[in-house]
């Protein structure tokens, strides 16, 4: 084998292992979402080739709004579904679509595109 087939090769597994830390196994940085002066935890969540935030914190019985701001036409983000909560809603692009949430048990909650394929989580604390 030559020195130039060595190098692609290392190049290639290397690039390869980036990508799989980077979307399976490097931490997410959650965001803790305060109570507006109405009693609501509200966030804005952007919606392009995934969620921005993915993962969020808030308190156990306070009503939850998320805001989805859907910025592209892809068909996999048209929906997004709470199965733990069975709840569901579809996200118009380019329009803002409110989903209201009150979850009275601390735990994890994860909700996903229809296809299951872009992934965020709730994290509700007592």
């Amino acid at each position: 084998m030559a020195l130039d087939q060595i190098l692609v090769i290392i190049t290639g597994l290397s690039l390869a292992s980036w990508v799989a830390w980077y979307f399976w196994f490097s931490e997410k940085k959650a965001v803790k979402i305060q109570t507006s002066e109405g009693g609501i935890q509200e966030a804005v969540i952007k919606v392009k080739g995934g969620y921005t935030p993915d993962v969020l914190i808030f308190q156990a019985g306070k009503p939850i709004r998320l805001n989805f701001i859907r910025e592209e036409n892809a068909s996999c983000t048209e929906e997004v579904v709470f199965s733990d909560l069975n709840k569901r809603a579809t996200l118009t692009p380019f329009k803002t679509i409110p989903v209201e949430l009150k979850i009275d048990k601390p735990g994890e909650y994860g909700f996903q595109c229809g296809m299951g394929m872009i992934k965020g989580k709730l994290i509700i604390e007592g």
